[in-house]
């Protein structure tokens, strides 16, 4: 089974961080070396033993969860995935850690619905796995320039019907679907602030807990010159907006006549995520065809390159990151090797490329 990935929790309420090690220690490749309550007791055990991966409470007397991020990040990195509350206040924090090199957010797990509570697992567990794998200098670098029988792995059927064989019929704009994971926060910062004022319609899928998408999109609307918004049913896909799928909703992509438009839907997870790449790109090849540009970035497992697939088999455009500036190379690394990517290149260079492709 090789090494198993150690882990800090430090989480000042005593039931998070008990259903916590719960979680992670039913895992077997998961070894919880221990628990804090605050940042000063969490120091103390990494002097001791330093962790693969630590899950940090944002909200904790004493010291907030940023304040020691910054710390850890100067004196000795280490992946740490943000463990939040839903709060609105929560969640603008929570991207804040992310922007000073916070891997991943996670919702903090709170008893309820069976079916919740699985997928909370899944979604927990994942972050751990992806967190321990990220290249940290890469997610530095990004932020300086500015299996489990837990569930089976749905693929975009649970959410919509296989494509047919042709796209709906002719238009000539063109729209451009992104998909990220674990660095994407990051990586899709970059991307946005690049594109300029008439870039074409953007839809993307960054797999992140719901609120914390609202408070993410508000962030970059701030700092770019296209106009950022978290997707609702309904909104239109049009020059010089990006809508971001909203966390724990599918995000789909459809047509009226020539006019774009995105759902927004509940469903079952496809490929472990809701938000699912490969259900927003199955829809991008449906009703966008070769009309599409594809973009998938950085991120852990698959999710994407089937649908990845759909787009290319319509005549769709397709780029993926590349290793190099990649903080986990799973994402693009699984559509490049079933060969449906035009294009392999490194972040700085993604904007200019979709501009020139929808520009074609």
């Amino acid at each position: 089974m090789g090494k198993k990935i150690k882990v800090l929790i430090v989480d000042d309420s005593a039931v998070v961080r008990q259903t916590m090690e719960q979680i992670l220690s039913s895992d077997p490749r998961i070894e919880v070396m221990g628990t804090a309550a605050d940042p000063y007791i969490a120091a103390e055990k990494i002097r001791h033993e330093v962790p693969d991966v630590i899950t940090l409470d944002v909200e904790m007397p004493r010291m907030d969860g940023v304040t020691f991020l910054h710390k850890i990040m100067t004196q000795h990195p280490i992946p740490v995935v943000i463990c939040s509350s839903l709060t609105g206040e929560g969640s603008e924090t929570a991207i804040k850690a992310l922007e000073s090199g916070a891997v991943d957010i996670i919702t903090k797990p709170r008893m309820g619905a069976k079916q919740f509570i699985k997928e909370s697992k899944v979604r927990i567990v994942d972050a751990v796995k992806g967190a321990a794998v990220a290249n940290l200098k890469k997610l530095k670098s990004i932020s300086r320039r500015g299996q489990l029988g837990v569930s089976p792995k749905l693929t975009a059927d649970a959410v919509m019907a296989p494509p047919p064989t042709r796209a709906m019929a002719q238009t000539t704009e063109k729209i451009v679907v992104v998909g990220a994971s674990t660095g994407g926060t990051e990586a899709l910062r970059e991307f946005l602030m690049s594109m300029p004022m008439d870039a074409p319609g953007i839809v993307i899928v960054q797999h992140m807990p719901e609120n914390f998408t609202a408070a993410f999109a508000q962030r970059l609307d701030g700092l770019c010159k296209v106009t950022v918004k978290e997707a609702e049913s309904g909104d239109s896909v049009i020059t010089g907006r990006a809508l971001i799928a909203p966390g724990n909703r599918h995000t789909i992509l459809k047509r009226s006549g020539a006019r774009y438009y995105v759902e927004v839907k509940d469903g079952p997870l496809v490929c472990r995520h809701r938000p699912s790449v490969d259900v927003l790109f199955r829809s991008a090849a449906r009703y966008a065809g070769k009309n599409a540009v594809g973009v998938i970035m950085t991120g852990m497992g698959d999710d994407g390159s089937k649908g990845m697939k759909e787009m290319k088999s319509v005549g769709a455009f397709n780029i993926a990151q590349d290793e190099a500036t990649s903080v986990v190379f799973g994402m693009p690394k699984e559509a490049i090797k079933l060969g449906v990517v035009d294009r392999v290149l490194p972040l700085d260079t993604i904007s200019s490329a979709v501009i020139k492709a929808a520009r074609q």
